[in-house]
């Protein structure tokens, strides 16, 4: 469960770095941003459902 809180906590960190990279027209850093929301948040929302649901 700490891994997936972990996870989440870089999601929104990520999250803000999306915004930041627009509102400085960097696109590149914005998509990377972008990238690593997706796939840290698909891993945190996984972590916690794995970790509430074992036998699913």
């Amino acid at each position: 469960m700490v891994l997936g809180i972990m996870l989440l906590v870089v999601t929104i960190i990520c999250a803000i770095a999306v915004i930041r990279g627009l509102k400085e027209r960097n696109l590149f850093a914005a998509g990377f941003a972008g990238i690593s929301v997706l796939v840290f948040g698909w891993f945190s929302v996984m972590t916690i459902y794995s970790e509430m649901f074992p036998d699913a």
